[in-house]
């Protein structure tokens, strides 16, 4: 059985990206148990805000700017931290701060060529370093550090960082979300033609997969 592939374009500041992805890997690793079928996940690069400078700000104050005032960033923070109980994330927006996250994307991006499950990992280390730890994933040390940690050559990562390597890569993908239409994340790509937008529940996303391994199966038996 052949393993579904699938592409999800997110940002590394975007907490419904953390929450989807966990979630979709979740899912996934069930719809292996149950079907015996791979499925092999690679994330894309998508910036809510390309224009953001290059220091950080406080997330609060982001939140605030872009969804009209204090009020509708704390209950929009509320929501993301209940979602957040329910997966087993625990935000914490006190320390959080958002800057440029294209140089993160790079990183993202030469992990998958390092090696199996090392872009997944990195992933995960700068979504824990920026909504549970308050580090700024903009900044280049911060950024080859968190590599170091998943195992990732630090040396190498500085060269990156400190050059446009891995830049013309981002960009494809950017001008690939922008070509798609793509406004929300995540957006969940499988087998190049079906697509799953935001954050859903796991049972939602296992019952998604479901169906179109089924429809991917029924269609090559035609």
């Amino acid at each position: 059985m052949s393993a579904l592939k699938v592409l999800i374009f997110s940002d590394v500041v975007c907490p419904w990206c953390y929450l989807g992805v966990t979630r979709l890997e979740r899912a996934a690793a069930l719809h292996t148990i149950i079907t015996g079928q791979p499925v092999e996940i690679s994330l894309r690069a998508y910036q809510f805000d390309p224009e953001a400078p290059a220091e950080a700000v406080p997330a609060r104050a982001y939140y605030e700017r872009e969804l009209g005032g204090r009020e509708e960033a704390e209950a929009e923070i509320s929501k993301i931290e209940a979602a957040g109980k329910i997966t087993g994330i625990d935000f914490d927006f006190t320390e959080a701060v958002r800057g440029s996250t294209f140089d993160a994307h790079r990183m993202l991006t030469w992990a998958e060529t390092t090696g199996p499950g090392a872009q997944r990992d990195l992933a995960h280390e700068l979504w824990r370093a920026h909504f549970l730890e308050g580090a700024d994933i903009s900044d280049h040390d911060t950024l080859a550090a968190r590599a170091g940690i998943v195992g990732l050559d630090i040396d190498r990562a500085d060269e990156i960082l400190a050059g446009d390597d891995f830049a013309d890569e981002v960009r494809m993908q950017l001008a690939t979300a922008e070509e798609m239409g793509i406004d929300s994340v995540p957006m969940i790509v499988i087998d190049g033609k079906y697509a799953i937008q935001g954050s859903q529940s796991q049972d939602d996303y296992v019952e998604a997969l479901g169906n179109i391994a089924a429809e991917i199966e029924d269609s090559a038996g035609e």
